[in-house]
């Protein structure tokens, strides 16, 4: 069954791209915006998370962090956080089990491709609840962003 609003997040720990571990615990108490992206390097997830970078101030008005999970290594999140000048985490789901907890992950992507994170925005309360819950199939488009900024009112 799907994650919908109201469900408690199914807890993480994932290595960022600066090679540290971070947990969705570290956030208890702060409302987070949790963005699944399919890869790295890819025109609608560039334009995705650098609208996150671009409009960050309105975020953190909303007393939001923003955290950004692929299935990218540690070392892809690396180089594209620094070449986009993305001032939030970009965390490492290698091995998929945090898409699959969240249900977020395609079986088969483009190419051939399997086990790549579906595009999907949610957003946990300061109790460890989903304010929001949004899993998109076709990645070719973007969370409703208006929504996720509607929840962290």
């Amino acid at each position: 069954m799907a994650l919908q609003a109201g469900d408690i997040a199914p807890g993480f720990k994932l290595y960022s791209s600066d090679k540290q571990e971070v947990s969705l615990a570290d956030y208890r108490g702060k409302n987070v915006v949790i963005l699944f992206f399919p890869m790295a390097f890819t025109s609608v997830c560039t334009a995705e998370l650098c609208e996150m970078r671009d409009n960050i101030s309105t975020y953190q008005g909303l007393d939001a962090e923003i955290l950004a999970i692929s299935v990218d290594s540690v070392f892809t999140l690396a180089r594209f956080g620094k070449e986009q000048n993305l001032p939030f985490p970009l965390l490492s789901d290698f091995n998929k089990e945090v898409s699959t907890a969240y249900g977020a992950l395609y079986d088969e992507f483009v190419l051939g491709m399997k086990g790549v994170s579906k595009r999907s925005a949610f957003v946990v309360d300061k109790d460890g609840k989903l304010a929001y819950a949004e899993v998109l199939e076709d990645a070719g488009k973007v969370p409703d962003f208006e929504k996720v900024k509607a929840a962290l009112n």
